[in-house]
């Protein structure tokens, strides 16, 4: 049975506070052994890579160049693929390309009143690591969510990591990664892998970010390696909240809980309505849809454990105060007047407006990018773009008249910090040097 609260009730600030601060992530504390594998493949390059290859992923290979994915293996990939599939990935593609495109920056240039020049020009990152779980359960929507927006943003080298336990892996990943315009697939994952495109080995040179999501291994490993090369973030269980009203269909809304639900045993799906008798239906709906699930385990687990009903007097005067504090990845405003909704809420990583935008919709073909803020971290963080894969470098360009107007009041501030050699380089200029 899910957490079930009416903001009418005397305990209910206390209970939802508990809800919305408890921890979901994994507890496994793995610093320590992520730690020494991060040396490990740092210190002996290839040779680490192939034991920790041989020993996780049951891979006998004898160079790394052999885990490398070649042309012909992409070929029989999509050769084992349906039309259908290949179909569905192209359309995605197409979709994620232009939306993505319309975010490119434009440089900036101003001059202001002094005639000073100041502007900002925008760059992409120059090699780029995308890590992908793998075996046959990997997600080639994935693929494509990291490496369009890196190749639309012009980095020049996408290089993708992927374990394939026993050998095994979807092919959808791998044509996905083609249609994506993936440079390099190395066959390796965990946080060896993150070792690999952060120091670089014998056989695999170095990225400058690495994003994607992984296992505990993975996310600690990012977080070691953060200040020797970029990450996009770390991503926890997946989170939908639903705010809907009473003219809403209870299936449709049930299915869209259990969409989030099958993933994992610790996404966090929550109702919000100003109804409770649909809210019952919506949950009596949640029962039987359950039963016809193949991941029906992992989806009845995450409802009953992680999941929430909330039952409110008026939805516009309090359902965006709980989003706020909820700050989900996803959310779903599935009532008759979603903007009204939407101009009040201000923390969700990407949000869905009407009841046929199901988050499903945006899971693959939308167009709006997938990877999101989990655990609360939307309050401060967006979903990936081609901004993550590029940089700012301001510049400045200050005529004399501006320099003689505005040396005066640096060299003052420079002094002011103690920062004598700051004054004296402005100071220098103006022929005052002391």
């Amino acid at each position: 049975m899910p957490l079930w609260l009416r903001t009418a009730d005397p305990g209910f600030e206390a209970e939802f506070h508990t809800y919305v601060e408890r921890r979901r992530e994994e507890e496994a504390d793995v610093r320590h052994t992520v730690s020494a594998i991060l040396a490990d493949v740092r210190a002996r390059g290839d040779a680490a890579l192939l034991d920790y290859t041989r020993r996780f992923d049951r891979l006998q290979v004898d160079r790394v160049e052999q885990l490398r994915v070649d042309e012909e293996a992409l070929v029989r990939a999509r050769r084992t693929c349906s039309p259908a599939e290949i179909d569905a990935l192209e359309l995605a593609a197409e979709r994620i390309r232009a939306f993505h495109q319309r975010q490119l920056p434009q440089e900036l240039r101003s001059r202001d009143g002094l005639g000073v020049e100041a502007g900002v020009r925008w760059s992409p990152i120059e090699a780029v690591g995308l890590y992908v779980p793998g075996g046959t359960a990997a997600y080639p929507s994935s693929v494509l969510m990291n490496a369009i927006p890196a190749r639309v943003a012009g980095c020049r080298r996408l290089v993708m990591a992927v374990p394939t336990p026993g050998g095994e892996i979807n092919p959808l990943v791998l044509v996905a990664a083609a249609i994506a315009g993936v440079d390099e697939i190395w066959r390796i994952g965990g946080a060896q892998a993150i070792a690999a495109l952060a120091w670089g080995t014998e056989s695999i040179r170095p990225v400058d970010k690495i994003v994607g999501p992984g296992n505990a291994y993975v996310a600690e490993a990012k977080r070691q390696v953060f200040g020797r090369v970029g990450i996009d973030m770390i991503a926890g269980p997946s989170e939908l909240v639903v705010v809907a009203d009473a003219g809403q269909d209870p299936g449709w809304i049930a299915a869209d809980l259990l969409s989030q639900a099958e993933h994992d045993e610790r996404a966090q799906t929550v109702l919000i309505t100003d109804d409770e008798g649909f809210a019952r239906r919506v949950a009596a709906e949640v029962e039987r849809q359950l039963e016809e699930l193949p991941r029906a385990e992992i989806a009845r687990t995450s409802w009953q454990q992680q999941g929430a009903v909330l039952v409110v007097e008026d939805l516009l005067a309090e359902a965006p105060a709980l989003v706020d504090r909820l700050a989900p990845e996803h959310l779903e405003l599935v009532t008759a007047d979603p903007d009204t909704l939407f101009a009040h809420i201000r923390h969700a990583g990407a949000v869905f407006l009407g009841p046929l935008s199901a988050e499903v919709i945006g899971d693959y073909v939308g167009g709006p990018n997938h990877v999101l803020p989990t655990s609360r971290t939307a309050r401060f963080a967006s979903g990936l773009g081609v901004h993550d894969f590029m940089k700012r470098t301001t510049f400045l360009r200050v005529p004399e008249e501006a320099f003689r107007q505005l040396a005066p009041a640096a060299a003052t501030l420079a002094r002011a910090e103690g920062l004598v050699a700051h004054a004296r380089a402005v100071e220098r200029r103006l022929g005052e040097a002391r």
